[in-house]
Parts: C-alpha cells; sequence; structure tokens
C-alpha cells in the first residue's frame, strides 16, 4: 500500500449538504458548500472526530453512532447521518476510488479496539490540557488485519435479545468487515508503474499512457476515472464495446458532432445544441481510450471544437486530457488515404502537452518465452522460432469438457454467421431472453455502449462466453468459456472449464455524458463459436483458434494472438508470416518514445516477464 494512498484515505474533498435536525427529526437548518474539505482527526482524549471545512463551514463532529447509506456511492454520492448531534451530511462530487476507502477508514476507525479507553467526561472537565486536534494515524496491514480479527458483536449489550437477533447481527458485521479489509486492499492495489501514471494525473497533467496487450490499461483507466470528481469527468472511449470496459459512453456521443466529416462550421452548429454545449462547458477531465482507433482528423476537429465552445485559445478548450491506447493495436478506419490517420501526427497532440508512460509489466500472461514472442509479434517481428511455434499449435487440442475453442474471425459479419449457423444445427428447443431496459428509447443506445444484446436466444448444448466477473477465485471472469448443458427455473446452467454454475442476469449500468444513468439487465452471456477480432479487444480467453488468413490490417493478427494466456491454449491455422505486420509509423512513433526513454535515464525502466523471471531490456 503507497503511503500517500493511506494518508489521503483520511480526508476527502466534495461538494457537501448539511442538514441539522429537531427532536421531531424535521430539518431546522440547512447549508450547502460547493467544495468542502473532510478530515478524521482525533483530540486529546482520543476521540474521533470528523472535521469540515469551507466557504463559511467549520463542523466537528463525533464519529460515534453513525449510520452511513452508500446505494450511490459509485456516482460520487454518499450520506452519512450523526445520530447523536441530529446532523446529516450528503456527500456528492466526490472520486469515487477516495469515497469508498474514505468510508472504510471511518468505519475501520471506530470499531478498532486498538483505541485507548475513554477518558471519563470528569477527567475531561478538569484536564488541564490544551485543546489539540491531530490527524489520525494512516490505516496500515494491523489495522486491516484487527478489522478481521476483532470485530464482534458485544454479546453482554444483547442479553435480553434475541438470539436470532444477536446471529443476524454477527453476520452482518462478519459481511461489512471483509468488505471493508478486501476493497481497502484492492484500492490500493496498482504496481508502481501505474502508480506513476495516476500521481500524473492527480497532478492535472495531461496523460497519455500506453502498452502492449495485457498490460493493464483498462484496469489502470478504471482506478483513474474513480479518482476524479464524477461531475466534471467524462470517460468516453473511440468504440461502444471499449466504452462500456470503462463505465463510459463513446467519444461521438460526446462530442456531439456526429461523424466530423462535415465543415468545421457545420460541427460547431452541432456542438452548440444546448445539451452538447452544456457537456462541453461541465467537463473538466476528459478521458479518452482506445485513442489509437480514433482518427487522427477527428483528433484536430475535437480540439477545434472545443477551444471554440470553452472560448479558451488552450489545447481542447483547457481541459484535461488522459488518453490510453496501444497504437500497435487495431488502427482507425479510415477512407480517405490523403487525410492524417493518427493521432501521434497531429498538431493537436504536439500542442497537448502530454506526459507520455509506457506500461511494461504484462498481467495477462505469465509464460515469458510467450511474452517475448507475442512482444516480437507487435512490432511485426517474426523469427523462424516463432514461426515454427505457431505452425506447431495448429495441430494441438484446446478446450475439453464439451467446450470449444473460440474461433476469432477478421470480419464481424462471419463471426455471427458461424454463431448462427452452429445454434441452427442444434435440435434443441430454443429459449429466448430479453433485456430489461430503464426508460423508453434507450435500447439502441444501450445495444452500442453494453456488451449484451436486448435478445439472446439459447439452446441446450450452446457454446457460450461469460461477459461479467462472477466468481473471480473460481474461474468465473469476463471472457471464460463454457457450453450450456440445461436449464433450470428458467436460468441457464453452464459448464465452464473449472466448475458449473447456474448464470443470473446481471445490470450494466451506463452514466452519459449528461449526467443521466440509463442501464440494462440481461444474462451476462453470448454465443461464443465465433468472435470478430474488433471485439475480442479487452477480452482473456481461455481457448482460442484462429485462421490468419484473412488479415487486412497491421496489428490485426497481434490482436488476436494476444487473446491467449498462453500457447496450450491457442491454435492457429494456416498460419502465414506475410500477414503480421505493424504500421511503420506507429514503429517510428514508438522509437522515438523508447529513444526519449534512453535518453533520460531516471525513466528507463525494464520489460517484466512475469512472475520470477528475469527481466530484458526494449
Amino acid at each position: 500500500m503507497a503511503e500517500s494512498d493511506l494518508m489521503a484515505s483520511s480526508t476527502i474533498t466534495c461538494s457537501l449538504c448539511v442538514e441539522w435536525l429537531n427532536q421531531q427529526k424535521s430539518v431546522i437548518k440547512k447549508t450547502k458548500c460547493k467544495t468542502a474539505l473532510l478530515e478524521l482527526v482525533r483530540n486529546e482524549f482520543r476521540d474521533l472526530f470528523l472535521k469540515i471545512t469551507g466557504e463559511g463551514l467549520h463542523l466537528k463532529l463525533l464519529v460515534n453512532n453513525l449510520t452511513m447509506h452508500k446505494k450511490f456511492i459509485t456516482e460520487g454520492k454518499a450520506t452519512i447521518n450523526f445520530s447523536e448531534s441530529k446532523t446529516i451530511i450528503y456527500i456528492s462530487n466526490a472520486p469515487t476510488s477516495n469515497l469508498i476507502l474514505f468510508l472504510k477508514t471511518v468505519f475501520i476507525k471506530m470499531t478498532s479496539r486498538k483505541s485507548s479507553p475513554k477518558v471519563p467526561l470528569r477527567e475531561q472537565f478538569l484536564s488541564n490540557k490544551p485543546n489539540i486536534i491531530q490527524e489520525i494515524s494512516p490505516i496500515n496491514v494491523k489495522d486491516v488485519t484487527r478489522v478481521k480479527k476483532d470485530i464482534v458483536v458485544d454479546v453482554k449489550k444483547l442479553e435480553n435479545r434475541k438470539k436470532r437477533q444477536i446471529q443476524e447481527t454477527e453476520k452482518n458485521n462478519e459481511k461489512f468487515k471483509k468488505q471493508c479489509s478486501s476493497n481497502i486492499v484492492s484500492l490500493l492495489s496498482l504496481t508502481e508503474e501505474q502508480n506513476r501514471v495516476l500521481n500524473a494525473v492527480k497532478e492535472g497533467h495531461n496523460v497519455f499512457f500506453t502498452g502492449s496487450a495485457g498490460t493493464g490499461k483498462s484496469f489502470l483507466l478504471r482506478h483513474i476515472i474513480n479518482s476524479l470528481p464524477p461531475d466534471v469527468t467524462v470517460a468516453t472511449a473511440s468504440t461502444g464495446a471499449a466504452s462500456c470496459l470503462i463505465g463510459g459512453v463513446t467519444l461521438h456521443s460526446f462530442a456531439g458532432i456526429g461523424s466530423g466529416e462535415g465543415s468545421l462550421e457545420k460541427c460547431l452548429q452541432l456542438a452548440e445544441r444546448p445539451q452538447i454545449m452544456q457537456n462541453w462547458k461541465r467537463c473538466r477531465h476528459l478521458v479518452i481510450d482506445e485513442i489509437s482507433m480514433v482518427n487522427g482528423w477527428f483528433f484536430e476537429k475535437l480540439d477545434k471544437v472545443a477551444r471554440r465552445i470553452r472560448k479558451c485559445d488552450k489545447p481542447f478548450g483547457g481541459l484535461q486530457l488522459i488518453l490510453s491506447g496501444d497504437f500497435l493495436q487495431l488502427p482507425p478506419v479510415c477512407q480517405d488515404s490523403t487525410a492524417v490517420r493518427f493521432c501521434f501526427q497531429t498538431t493537436a497532440w504536439k500542442y497537448c502537452n502530454l506526459i507520455t508512460f509506457q506500461l511494461k509489466q504484462v498481467h495477462r500472461q505469465s509464460d515469458p518465452d510467450f511474452i517475448s514472442m507475442l512482444n516480437s509479434i507487435r512490432i511485426g517481428q517474426i523469427t523462424p522460432e516463432i514461426a515454427e511455434k505457431l505452425v506447431k499449435t495448429g495441430s494441438q487440442t484446446i478446450g475439453g469438457n464439451g467446450i470449444q475453442a473460440t474461433r476469432l474471425c477478421c470480419y464481424t459479419q462471419e463471426a455471427n454467421l458461424i454463431n448462427a449457423t452452429n445454434l441452427d444445427n442444434i435440435k434443441e428447443e430454443p429459449k429466448e431472453f430479453e433485456a430489461v431496459d430503464n426508460g423508453s428509447g434507450n435500447s439502441k443506445m444501450l445495444d452500442e455502449l453494453t456488451p449484451v444484446p436486448k435478445k439472446i436466444v439459447l439452446k441446450v448444448g450452446a457454446q457460450v462466453m461469460l461477459l461479467k466477473n462472477i466468481n473471480v477465485a473460481k474461474g468465473l471472469v469476463n471472457g471464460a468459456r463454457g457450453v450450456l448443458t440445461k436449464f433450470v427455473n428458467g436460468l441457464p446452467v453452464v459448464k465452464f472449464l473449472i466448475t458449473e454454475c447456474t448464470v443470473q442476469q446481471s445490470k450494466w449500468v451506463v452514466r452519459l455524458s449528461s449526467g443521466n444513468i440509463i442501464s440494462r439487465q440481461q444474462l451476462p452471456l453470448r454465443l461464443a463459436w465465433a468472435f470478430s477480432i474488433h471485439k475480442s479487444q479487452g477480452l482473456t480467453l481461455d481457448c482460442v483458434e484462429m485462421t490468419l488468413a484473412q488479415v487486412f490490417e497491421a496489428g490485426q493478427a497481434y490482436v488476436a494472438l494476444s487473446r491467449a494466456k498462453n500457447l496450450s491454449s491457442l491454435r492457429v491455422i494456416d498460419f502465414d508470416i506475410k500477414k503480421v505486420w505493424a504500421n511503420p509509423d506507429v514503429l517510428n512513433f514508438y522509437r522515438k518514445l523508447t529513444i526519449f526513454e534512453k535518453k533520460y535515464s531516471y525513466i528507463n525502466q525494464f520489460i517484466p516477464l512475469g512472475p520470477n523471471h528475469s527481466n530484458k531490456r526494449l
């Protein structure tokens, strides 16, 4: 755990509304504060207080017997009810990860038995100690361990209550303390190189971070988004599938200028629509994932639109840019061969003064030989040894337990045809599942922003893929493959490689650039005999096969091959060394980044090849 993050767990900056109640619980006074600082502190008698300051607001509330309401915590909102002082605080526009960590810290410090015994009231009055307010010590491993072991129900206080009530209270406390300890650890689980990116974002720099497949770019980006105030942060991506992974919207949807192919004046007319203009003006932090698939000319047009709409001549109208992507993977679709294709080739990119980071630590694969192979394929360098290993995979058997390998196709139409044909060939009764979408008229947008369709048709024997993490410990994660064995109470039972389970409906929540929330509830499954390479970005597949004969883009073969965990779970049919190449402009861009790293040795890094293995320089 980083010390700075642990210290930050006792403070948070947010918008605040405070209400004071009377005996009848009616509001007698109310005040709002756009920017407030909340600090967890102790006095000289070890009493725990929440200190609130900001815009004429100065409060110190005793942390004891309080109630937290966290239903909308993912939106940066929470409520804390101080019953003893009859005060309620409503927190909003708080960075999500900071808010979660702050509330967990309050709980741990409040329930910790390590605290000193309470000083009697008489001694407090007679004490000649000065009124000292001290910051609480940061959470450490001992605190978390103590919460796991020492939070128990005080049975003596519940002697007159029913045994069932006591057991229920113990059960709830046990559940919550596990959530506290696990969430705190997970919130602070970034690697050293990922933390450097996060710190640069927190310092307000424009940032671009890149890295090969499996280096945790999406994981880091979600953490960055959760560390920023949600009301002024817009998370976007170049495609609907990518935007869903980070809980955002497409870049085109936020920009509001359509395809952007019209003149600048036409784009400005579209962007000046009231709702679109409001989105642009409210935004302070613009996140763009898969920036590598954004056309260079579109990026430049966005810069010009942002400057005009926000009436600021700084790059992108003064917005902080957080860009993520790998230009050595799938490139943007470009019909005009004379147009600027990549964002890094534009003048807008140059003037954004982006601080660039290359993530080097691979998390998807652990085999150093396979990682080394993928690194070579990424830059289009195929040695005879690599080609021989890939050709040999064509004859190996993968999958098992009735689970077939997913075929990755170069075209979406081909993948859809394979899935439809295989489903029709199964002589079982089909069962249709229709999604429940909130609000009318959102279905088309949710089709684009979520990985699940409005309707899913399944049969016993269908090959399916899980589209959400259900149980990580059992291997039930996004991308897990299985076969549908039966229906129980109307729900599909799927046999995966490791375990079998009944798959229930899940909910996908999408926050639009306007701030509105829409959602879809559907089975987290899709047919998986075949998948397009384009739709596979971001996935880790436990058994995958592909034919690379129809590859038509630089980086396409690399994206397909890097979905596999290792060589033993991969089968390549009709391998052709001519179908693996990298774009020379992109190679030159990355070569310059590498030269910069070597010139400034303090950021020169190694490529970790997995746990317990030696490293190699780039």
